[in-house]
């Protein structure tokens, strides 16, 4: 398989947010079937004074080499997958995760992580999310700076 050049991230727009946190709730309905948000999302959305701000994956991909048994890999849209039937739930990728974006959750053994599904983005009324897409070389280049590489 050729390697993906481009893939789907969350883009936040803070000054959209009230805060809500339907897109926490969508997010947990896919992950869990269940409107919980929380533990149970893959995307965070944090107060930060009198404004939001996101937590989420963005598919740098620097997890994947890390999992003992490969079964974080980078789909053919870019993403990062999780297979759950190979994952042993070791949570190697959650401790490693350089912007603690992989999640873990009490209700199964596997972590897991933004798919990049956009049910966020429908959820949120205000439009404070949206899917774009970007180069992963451009998110290569900026982690390997921030890391002195």
């Amino acid at each position: 398989m050729e390697n993906p050049k481009t893939v789907k991230i969350l883009k936040f727009h803070p000054e959209k947010c009230d805060g809500g946190l339907l897109c926490e709730k969508a997010c947990s309905k896919v992950h869990f079937k269940s409107d919980e948000g929380d533990d149970r999302s893959a995307i965070r959305i944090i107060k930060d004074g009198k404004s939001y701000k996101m937590h989420v994956c963005d598919h740098r991909g620097l997890c994947m080499d890390m999992c003992p048994v490969g079964a974080l890999k980078r789909k053919k849209n870019g993403i990062v997958w999780l297979d759950k039937d190979t994952c042993i739930g070791c949570q190697a990728c959650v401790g490693f995760c350089p912007i603690s974006a992989m999640r873990k959750s009490d209700a199964r053994i596997e972590p897991f992580k933004c798919i990049s599904c956009g049910a966020c983005v429908r959820a949120c009324p205000n439009g404070a999310l949206e899917l774009i897409e970007i180069n992963i070389d451009e998110i290569k280049e900026i982690i390997y700076h921030k890391q002195g590489a």
